[in-house]
């Protein structure tokens, strides 16, 4: 045992009042809802949904019935378009796209923006509306290079990733919470781990982003 580890055993122990982890501290975050049965998942994941209703202002329209569909779908790997599909022949992906922000479930591929989130995160924070930060974001930087070709940003697109940046920064307030239960929830427990580490991790990235933003020399 080097001394490093020595020193963190010894602050367990001094912590815990025991030399020995506990079966529950060893137990994955989701091991507790493995022995759900789907119906008390769905009441939960209804109770969730409601609690966000509740605490932010939802732009979305769709009934919080259609939103728990709305989060299963998203967990069943489900894209906007077939979630639009089973849920209303009027609803289109822009729709779910709207509710699963409300509902903080950011995929992957809404950060592949056609510009830098970090220099629109700089622009928002210095209160640029939309047609702003696209006049801003068309001249592009390549590397050290930089280039006068317009890439065609508009207002819209702007708009479209504004909500990303900021349902990312809501979801990091409030820790990730419902991002994590629902995975939690909804996944098995080995991935819901993993799955919820990578929200925290990320969420931390993005509040390290904004500290960094804020400071002024």
């Amino acid at each position: 045992m080097d001394e490093k580890t020595a020193e963190l055993r010894d602050i367990f122990v001094e912590t815990t009042g025991s030399e020995t982890v506990t079966e529950t501290q060893e137990e994955s975050p989701g091991s507790l809802t493995d022995e759900l049965s789907d119906a008390e998942r769905n009441e939960r994941v209804a109770r969730l949904v409601a609690s966000m209703r509740d605490r932010y202002e939802f732009e979305t329209a769709f009934s919080d019935e259609d939103l728990c569909r709305i989060v299963r779908g998203f967990y069943d790997g489900d894209s906007d378009a077939e979630l639009a599909a089973a849920l209303d022949a009027e609803a289109g992906e822009s729709d779910v796209f709207v509710a699963r922000m409300d509902l903080h479930l950011v995929r992957d591929s809404d950060r592949d923006a056609p510009f830098s989130l970090d220099t629109l995160r700089a622009l928002l924070d210095d209160g640029a509306d939309d047609k702003t930060c696209a006049a801003e974001l068309s001249t592009q930087t390549d590397g050290d290079a930089t280039t006068d070709d317009s890439v065609g940003i508009d207002a819209e697109t702007v708009a479209h990733y504004r909500r990303v940046v900021e349902t990312q920064r809501e979801a990091t307030r409030a820790n990730d919470r419902f991002r994590t239960e629902f995975t939690e929830l909804l996944t098995d427990s080995d991935l819901s781990a993993r799955l919820a580490e990578d929200a925290r991790r990320d969420g931390l990235q993005e509040a390290t982003e904004d500290i960094e933003t804020d400071v002024s020399l």
